[in-house]
């Protein structure tokens, strides 16, 4: 079997790394990762995509603390090709409370098919009706945080993603909040018996409900 060893190359644009945040509230770096013969049997499982595919990959890492600047360099990035991998929200030694996305691109193709929307509140009332919009607009989940803002307090994150050149098809969004997890597991079954399908838990505090657990599902909107 081969085994593999990691070589990273990081680029930070715009601001130094290490600096906390910039003129629009956030950090952007570019990383390109190639694959070359070593000998690190533990790497194997986790980076098996890269391993079969043999190809290059660009990142970019998105920082901020403001969530209306990560919509926006989200879809900036977007527009050079890359798109959504993973988030995160919590606190980074030099921007202090932030989320953090991770976006990656095939260097051969700059270019653009992706759109992003991010979602962020306290209330979780208020996410249910802001998924339901993004959901008839063609946006599909993508991943979900729980992040304490500066000025939005403990707030619920979902990013949600658009691909500019599929057919548009609409989502049904369900959210489920509760700080019992038994009330959860009798919610989660009534969903799923109405063909919801789960897609990201989050367990954290928000502002308005506590400690909670945040369970989103999904369907094709009804006809």
């Amino acid at each position: 079997m081969l085994k593999w060893i990691f070589v990273v190359t990081l680029c930070v644009t715009g601001v130094a790394f290490g600096q906390a945040g910039s003129s629009n509230g956030g950090r952007t770096a570019a990383i390109e990762i190639t694959t070359v013969a070593g000998a690190n049997t533990a790497a194997e499982a986790t980076t098996q995509p890269f391993i079969e595919s043999n190809e290059k990959r660009e990142y970019r890492l998105l920082g901020t603390n403001k969530t209306s600047t990560m919509e926006k360099e989200m879809n900036e990035a977007a527009n050079a090709g890359f798109r959504f991998e993973g988030t995160m929200g919590g606190e980074t030694s030099f921007g202090g409370s932030e989320v953090v996305v991770i976006m990656s691109r095939d260097p051969s193709s700059l270019k653009e098919r992706y759109r992003y929307k991010l979602l962020a509140t306290s209330k979780t009332s208020t996410m249910q009706k802001e998924l339901q919009q993004a959901g008839n607009a063609g946006f599909e989940y993508k991943g979900q945080s729980v992040y304490s803002s500066s000025f939005g307090g403990k707030e619920v994150v979902v990013i949600l993603e658009r691909d500019l050149e599929a057919r548009l098809m609409q989502w049904e969004y369900k959210l489920l909040a509760t700080k019992k997890t038994s009330t959860m597991q009798k919610e989660l079954s009534e969903a799923g018996a109405e063909g919801f399908a789960f897609v990201g838990v989050t367990v954290g505090e928000t502002a308005i409900g506590g400690r909670e657990v945040v369970s989103i599902l999904r369907r094709s909107a009804l006809k």
